[in-house]
């Protein structure tokens, strides 16, 4: 049995962590862990847990809690997880961090974007990007793994395909992506409250936006040379769910068919990709689930390829991910506890 604790237990990825970790079939859950509700029965946070949970929330003395864990998920807020992760824990035990603290390579670029000081930038070079699709064999090696953002993770599957084969001008890649409400976490925010949500749609951190460099830095690895491009994120008021319409002009003359026939061959080995060819993707069809679900269409017009990209984002946006990159880390069958089929209607 793999001993798991979960670091920010409370805010909604780590309760999806811990719904999915509660069912796997090779995981004892050892501690909960939240500054804000020490002492407190998870199942008077989140009463879904009733008669299933019985744990209570503890405080974070990492020391004692790396002493009976072989992983530790950090669900925290970008900057916190650096200041707490070293190599003293790294000797002890696994961590994958939710959070944006080891997703970037280049530690300049993390201070640009973050605007906050790193807390371990010495461990910068061991972290794993925890993409499965793309880094299977270094997840599978790895003692930290930062897991990717909901965002990047939906905009990089959808583009890579095109970005490898050298299919696209990379300078006229345009992201244009929408997501629910619980990508802006649990915590209390005038801007997430219902009556400013609902009834409305719009956009957001225009040409500035965090994930901006994360799906940079991947793409620019596909692709061979650095890559810059447009992103753009809207709230949208629903729960959850990420949908990600991606455009790019076409190098050379190519059929719809054979861009299809590319992409299954590119996830030919990849569980949680779906590639939808009948029908576009829609976030309804993969709500619940750890799928990715992929569609594209050529406009023949403009010469531009149109690629939409949809996934849950606590899910494989987060927690299901974070599940998944563990089972890659500890040699599982890489669906083991995700096997979730989308619930219909929702």
């Amino acid at each position: 049995m793999i001993k798991v604790s979960i670091v920010g237990s409370t805010g909604y990825a780590g309760q999806e962590l811990l719904r999915l970790l509660a069912r796997h079939k090779e995981v004892e859950i050892k501690h909960l862990v939240s500054r804000s509700y020490v002492g407190q029965p998870y199942r008077e946070i989140y009463g879904n847990y009733q008669d299933i949970i019985e744990d209570t929330c503890v405080d974070n003395d990492l020391n004692r809690i790396a002493e009976d864990s072989d992983l530790i998920f950090f669900a925290l807020p970008h900057g916190l997880a650096s200041k707490q992760v070293n190599s003293d824990l790294l000797n002890k035990v696994k961590v994958i961090d939710l959070g944006a603290d080891y997703r970037l390579h280049d530690l300049n670029i993390y201070t640009q974007w973050y605007e906050s000081e790193h807390g371990s930038p010495d461990l910068l070079p061991e972290a794993v990007y925890g993409l499965p699709e793309l880094h299977k064999d270094a997840i599978a090696t790895s003692k930290l793994v930062a897991n990717p953002g909901c965002y990047t993770t939906c905009s990089i599957l959808s583009l890579m395909p095109l970005v490898v084969n050298k299919l696209i001008d990379p300078e006229s890649i345009i992201i244009d992506a929408k997501s629910g409400v619980t990508g802006a976490g649990r915590s209390l925010s005038v801007d997430q409250l219902y009556c400013e949500v609902n009834e409305n749609v719009k956009a957001y951190k225009l040409a500035s936006h965090r994930h901006t460099p994360e799906i940079e830095q991947e793409l620019s690895l596909g692709y061979g040379k650095g890559i810059q491009l447009s992103f753009t994120p809207h709230l949208i008021p629903m729960n959850r769910g990420i949908l990600a319409t991606c455009y790019a002009s076409l190098t050379k003359e190519i059929t719809e068919e054979s861009l299809y026939q590319i992409y299954r061959q590119f996830y030919n080995e990849a569980p949680f990709v779906r590639i939808r060819e009948k029908d576009l993707p829609q976030t309804r069809y993969v709500k619940g689930s750890n799928y990715c679900d992929i569609g594209l269409r050529k406009d023949p017009r403009t010469g531009r390829v149109i690629v939409i990209g949809a996934l849950d984002n606590l899910l494989k946006g987060a927690a299901g991910q974070a599940v998944q990159n563990m089972n890659l880390m500890y040699n599982l069958k890489e669906e083991e506890g995700l096997d979730l089929i989308p619930p219909m209607p929702i």
